[in-house]
Protein backbone atom coordinates (compact mmCIF):
# COMPACT_ATOMS: atom_id res chain seq x y z
CA UNK A 1 0.00 0.00 0.00
CA UNK A 2 1.26 3.49 -0.88
CA UNK A 3 0.20 6.50 1.23
CA UNK A 4 1.34 10.07 1.69
CA UNK A 5 3.34 11.23 4.69
CA UNK A 6 0.50 13.57 5.67
CA UNK A 7 -1.97 10.70 5.69
CA UNK A 8 0.34 8.58 7.87
CA UNK A 9 0.97 11.48 10.25
CA UNK A 10 -2.76 12.03 10.73
CA UNK A 11 -3.61 8.34 11.08
CA UNK A 12 -0.42 6.74 12.35
CA UNK A 13 -2.15 4.19 14.60
CA UNK A 14 -4.13 2.71 11.73
CA UNK A 15 -1.13 2.35 9.45
CA UNK A 16 0.99 0.94 12.27
CA UNK A 17 -1.52 -1.90 12.65
CA UNK A 18 -1.68 -2.36 8.90
CA UNK A 19 2.13 -2.55 8.70
CA UNK A 20 2.00 -5.71 10.81
CA UNK A 21 0.08 -7.27 7.93
CA UNK A 22 1.67 -5.74 4.84
CA UNK A 23 4.28 -3.23 3.75
CA UNK A 24 3.23 0.44 3.79
CA UNK A 25 5.21 2.74 1.48
CA UNK A 26 5.23 6.40 2.54
CA UNK A 27 5.59 9.17 -0.04
CA UNK A 28 6.27 12.90 0.12
CA UNK A 29 5.57 15.07 -2.90
CA UNK A 30 5.10 11.88 -4.89
CA UNK A 31 8.52 10.44 -3.96
CA UNK A 32 8.95 7.29 -1.85
CA UNK A 33 10.74 8.24 1.35
CA UNK A 34 10.09 5.44 3.86
CA UNK A 35 8.52 2.03 4.45
CA UNK A 36 6.58 0.62 7.39
CA UNK A 37 6.83 -3.13 7.85
CA UNK A 38 6.18 -5.50 10.73
CA UNK A 39 9.14 -6.95 12.62
CA UNK A 40 8.13 -10.42 11.52
CA UNK A 41 7.49 -9.11 8.00
CA UNK A 42 6.79 -11.24 4.99
CA UNK A 43 9.30 -11.87 2.23
CA UNK A 44 9.28 -9.50 -0.70
CA UNK A 45 7.56 -12.13 -2.84
CA UNK A 46 4.86 -12.69 -0.24
CA UNK A 47 4.28 -8.96 0.08
CA UNK A 48 3.82 -8.63 -3.66
CA UNK A 49 1.44 -11.58 -3.66
CA UNK A 50 -0.61 -10.03 -0.84
CA UNK A 51 -0.79 -6.71 -2.69
CA UNK A 52 -1.99 -8.40 -5.85
CA UNK A 53 -4.69 -10.32 -3.97
CA UNK A 54 -6.05 -7.17 -2.42
CA UNK A 55 -6.20 -5.03 -5.55
CA UNK A 56 -9.69 -4.39 -6.90
CA UNK A 57 -9.55 -6.77 -9.86
CA UNK A 58 -11.61 -7.28 -13.01
CA UNK A 59 -13.84 -10.34 -12.80
CA UNK A 60 -16.32 -11.52 -15.42
CA UNK A 61 -15.65 -8.29 -17.35
CA UNK A 62 -16.22 -6.16 -14.22
CA UNK A 63 -13.70 -3.23 -14.32
CA UNK A 64 -11.69 -1.90 -11.39
CA UNK A 65 -13.19 1.60 -11.50
CA UNK A 66 -16.69 2.78 -12.35
CA UNK A 67 -19.27 5.40 -11.55
CA UNK A 68 -22.01 4.41 -9.12
CA UNK A 69 -24.52 4.05 -11.96
CA UNK A 70 -22.07 1.86 -13.90
CA UNK A 71 -21.48 -0.28 -10.81
CA UNK A 72 -25.23 -0.87 -10.39
CA UNK A 73 -25.63 -1.77 -14.06
CA UNK A 74 -22.59 -4.04 -14.14
CA UNK A 75 -23.48 -6.02 -11.00
CA UNK A 76 -27.29 -6.04 -11.21
CA UNK A 77 -27.51 -9.61 -12.54
CA UNK A 78 -24.30 -10.89 -10.97
CA UNK A 79 -24.43 -13.67 -8.38
CA UNK A 80 -20.87 -12.88 -7.32
CA UNK A 81 -20.57 -10.47 -4.39
CA UNK A 82 -18.97 -7.04 -4.85
CA UNK A 83 -18.35 -3.90 -2.84
CA UNK A 84 -18.04 -0.36 -4.21
CA UNK A 85 -15.81 2.03 -2.28
CA UNK A 86 -14.76 5.48 -3.52
CA UNK A 87 -15.21 4.61 -7.18
CA UNK A 88 -13.50 1.21 -7.07
CA UNK A 89 -15.15 -2.21 -7.36
CA UNK A 90 -13.93 -4.99 -5.06
CA UNK A 91 -14.62 -8.68 -5.58
CA UNK A 92 -15.53 -10.44 -2.33
CA UNK A 93 -13.82 -13.83 -2.26
CA UNK A 94 -15.36 -16.89 -0.64
CA UNK A 95 -14.56 -16.82 3.11
CA UNK A 96 -12.55 -19.55 4.82
CA UNK A 97 -13.57 -21.74 7.74
CA UNK A 98 -11.88 -19.59 10.41
CA UNK A 99 -13.77 -16.57 9.10
CA UNK A 100 -17.10 -18.40 9.07
CA UNK A 101 -16.56 -19.89 12.52
CA UNK A 102 -15.95 -16.44 14.04
CA UNK A 103 -18.89 -14.98 12.13
CA UNK A 104 -21.30 -17.67 13.30
CA UNK A 105 -20.14 -17.52 16.91
CA UNK A 106 -20.43 -13.73 17.04
CA UNK A 107 -23.85 -13.71 15.40
CA UNK A 108 -25.18 -16.20 17.95
CA UNK A 109 -23.90 -14.11 20.85
CA UNK A 110 -25.19 -10.88 19.34
CA UNK A 111 -28.58 -12.42 18.56
CA UNK A 112 -29.03 -13.58 22.16
CA UNK A 113 -27.94 -10.23 23.56
CA UNK A 114 -30.26 -8.11 21.41
CA UNK A 115 -33.25 -10.49 21.39
CA UNK A 116 -36.37 -8.56 22.37
CA UNK A 117 -34.73 -5.14 21.98
CA UNK A 118 -35.11 -2.53 19.25
CA UNK A 119 -31.72 -3.55 17.81
CA UNK A 120 -31.26 -6.52 15.49
CA UNK A 121 -28.04 -8.19 14.27
CA UNK A 122 -27.68 -9.19 10.60
CA UNK A 123 -25.00 -11.07 8.68
CA UNK A 124 -23.65 -10.79 5.13
CA UNK A 125 -24.61 -10.70 2.36
CA UNK A 126 -26.57 -7.52 2.94
CA UNK A 127 -25.81 -4.39 0.90
CA UNK A 128 -25.37 -1.22 2.94
CA UNK A 129 -25.16 2.14 1.17
CA UNK A 130 -23.02 4.73 2.93
CA UNK A 131 -22.43 8.24 1.66
CA UNK A 132 -19.40 10.23 2.71
CA UNK A 133 -19.97 13.94 3.45
CA UNK A 134 -19.50 16.08 0.34
CA UNK A 135 -19.39 13.03 -1.94
CA UNK A 136 -21.95 12.67 -4.69
CA UNK A 137 -21.91 8.88 -5.05
CA UNK A 138 -22.53 6.46 -2.17
CA UNK A 139 -20.36 3.49 -1.33
CA UNK A 140 -21.83 -0.02 -1.16
CA UNK A 141 -20.43 -2.47 1.39
CA UNK A 142 -21.37 -5.85 2.80
CA UNK A 143 -20.20 -6.00 6.43
CA UNK A 144 -19.70 -9.47 7.86
CA UNK A 145 -21.97 -8.60 10.77
CA UNK A 146 -23.91 -5.49 11.76
CA UNK A 147 -26.31 -4.29 14.43
CA UNK A 148 -29.22 -2.14 13.21
CA UNK A 149 -31.34 -0.17 15.69
CA UNK A 150 -33.50 1.91 13.34
CA UNK A 151 -34.79 -0.74 10.94
CA UNK A 152 -38.43 0.41 10.87
CA UNK A 153 -37.41 3.98 10.03
CA UNK A 154 -35.13 3.04 7.12
CA UNK A 155 -36.77 0.17 5.26
CA UNK A 156 -37.74 0.94 1.66
CA UNK A 157 -40.52 -0.52 -0.48
CA UNK A 158 -38.18 -3.23 -1.80
CA UNK A 159 -37.43 -4.41 1.77
CA UNK A 160 -33.87 -3.05 1.73
CA UNK A 161 -32.32 -1.20 4.66
CA UNK A 162 -31.25 2.35 3.76
CA UNK A 163 -29.86 3.64 7.05
CA UNK A 164 -26.53 3.40 8.90
CA UNK A 165 -25.86 0.46 11.25
CA UNK A 166 -24.94 1.33 14.82
CA UNK A 167 -22.25 -1.35 15.05
CA UNK A 168 -20.31 -3.05 12.26
CA UNK A 169 -18.04 -6.10 12.38
CA UNK A 170 -15.50 -7.02 9.73
CA UNK A 171 -13.59 -10.30 9.92
CA UNK A 172 -10.15 -10.03 8.34
CA UNK A 173 -8.83 -12.26 5.59
CA UNK A 174 -5.74 -12.02 3.42
CA UNK A 175 -7.75 -10.47 0.62
CA UNK A 176 -9.54 -7.82 2.72
CA UNK A 177 -7.19 -6.77 5.52
CA UNK A 178 -5.95 -3.49 4.01
CA UNK A 179 -9.45 -2.48 2.95
CA UNK A 180 -10.93 -3.34 6.35
CA UNK A 181 -8.16 -1.75 8.43
CA UNK A 182 -7.97 1.55 6.54
CA UNK A 183 -10.60 2.19 3.87
CA UNK A 184 -13.56 0.82 5.79
CA UNK A 185 -12.38 2.30 9.07
CA UNK A 186 -12.46 5.76 7.49
CA UNK A 187 -15.73 5.06 5.68
CA UNK A 188 -17.59 3.84 8.74
CA UNK A 189 -16.27 6.69 10.90
CA UNK A 190 -17.22 9.36 8.34
CA UNK A 191 -20.68 7.95 7.63
CA UNK A 192 -22.02 7.72 11.18
CA UNK A 193 -21.33 4.17 12.36
CA UNK A 194 -20.82 4.36 16.14
CA UNK A 195 -18.71 1.25 16.78
CA UNK A 196 -16.47 -0.86 14.56
CA UNK A 197 -15.11 -4.30 15.48
CA UNK A 198 -12.19 -5.75 13.50
CA UNK A 199 -11.84 -9.48 14.11
CA UNK A 200 -8.57 -11.17 13.10
CA UNK A 201 -8.85 -15.00 13.13
CA UNK A 202 -5.23 -15.53 12.06
CA UNK A 203 -3.84 -13.60 15.04
CA UNK A 204 -6.82 -14.34 17.30
CA UNK A 205 -7.49 -10.75 18.31
CA UNK A 206 -10.28 -8.17 18.21
CA UNK A 207 -9.87 -4.40 17.82
CA UNK A 208 -12.83 -2.21 18.78
CA UNK A 209 -13.19 1.42 17.71
CA UNK A 210 -15.78 3.73 19.22
CA UNK A 211 -16.57 6.81 17.14
CA UNK A 212 -17.97 10.08 18.43
CA UNK A 213 -18.48 13.25 16.38
CA UNK A 214 -16.98 11.38 13.40
CA UNK A 215 -13.65 10.84 15.16
CA UNK A 216 -12.09 7.91 17.02
CA UNK A 217 -13.05 8.46 20.65
CA UNK A 218 -11.83 5.17 22.15
CA UNK A 219 -10.14 2.00 20.96
CA UNK A 220 -9.09 -1.27 22.53
CA UNK A 221 -7.37 -4.44 21.36
CA UNK A 222 -7.92 -7.74 23.15
CA UNK A 223 -6.97 -11.40 22.72
CA UNK A 224 -8.02 -14.68 24.35
CA UNK A 225 -8.59 -15.35 27.23
CA UNK A 226 -9.74 -11.72 27.50
CA UNK A 227 -13.31 -10.53 27.01
CA UNK A 228 -14.23 -7.95 24.36
CA UNK A 229 -16.68 -5.37 25.70
CA UNK A 230 -18.71 -2.97 23.59
CA UNK A 231 -18.30 0.75 24.27
CA UNK A 232 -21.72 1.45 22.76
CA UNK A 233 -23.96 -1.30 24.12
CA UNK A 234 -23.89 -1.91 27.85
CA UNK A 235 -23.60 -5.59 28.69
CA UNK A 236 -22.52 -6.69 25.20
CA UNK A 237 -19.41 -8.75 25.89
CA UNK A 238 -17.70 -11.59 24.06
CA UNK A 239 -15.34 -14.15 25.62
CA UNK A 240 -12.79 -14.40 22.86
CA UNK A 241 -11.84 -18.02 23.53
CA UNK A 242 -15.27 -18.92 22.16
CA UNK A 243 -15.09 -17.23 18.75
CA UNK A 244 -11.79 -18.46 17.35
CA UNK A 245 -11.32 -21.95 15.96
CA UNK A 246 -8.18 -23.38 17.58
Amino acid sequence: MIVSSTEVKNNFGRYLMLAAKEEVIITKNGIEIARLQGVEGHSEAALKESSVREMPAPYNNIPKKATYEEFLALTRDEETRYEYIDGEIYLLASPRIGHQYASGALFGLFFNHFHGSQCTPFTAPCDIQLKRPNHEDPCVVQPDLMVICDLDDHLNDQDYYTGVPSLVVEILSESTQGKDLVKKLDLYMECGVKEYWIVDPSEMKVIIYYFQDYEIEQTVMCKPPETANSFLFEGLSVELEGIFRS
